[in-house]
């Protein structure tokens, strides 16, 4: 699976809001999925659902004992997730910090063109 579609999967499965709150719950610790489910007004078999989705995603670790299910939280994908955010972020503050100077240097040639009465050529 490529990096892209890892990314598409984990920002999948963020877009709900069932999800993200089984993933609140998986971040205080390892859970059974019957006590996950317990909160939710839908059906065992809709949680199941969504934690498969999850566990498609990487997001969700799951442990046997026994009949038991165990959950965990995996965190790989998120910290991917905020990676490329990251890089998205300081890319948007270069190309904005270099649009900012171009900027700041036509007002500069601007004000040096006002303050010896020349006027501005336009192109």
């Amino acid at each position: 699976m490529t990096a892209s579609h890892k990314l598409d999967d984990t920002f999948a499965a963020l877009a709900d809001q069932t999800r993200r709150a089984l993933l609140a719950k998986l971040a205080e610790g390892e859970a059974r999925v019957t006590d996950l489910a317990a909160p939710f007004a839908i059906s065992l078999n809709s949680v199941s659902k969504h934690i498969r989705r999850l566990e498609r995603a990487g997001l969700v670790h799951r442990r046997l004992e026994g009949r038991e299910h165990f959950l965990s939280l995996s965190t790989r994908p998120l910290n991917e997730v905020a990676a490329w955010i990251e890089a998205q972020r300081r890319a948007w503050s270069d190309q904005l910090a270099a649009l900012h100077e171009m900027l700041q240097g036509e007002d500069d040639v601007a004000k040096l063109a006002g303050r010896r009465g020349l006027r501005r050529v336009k192109k």
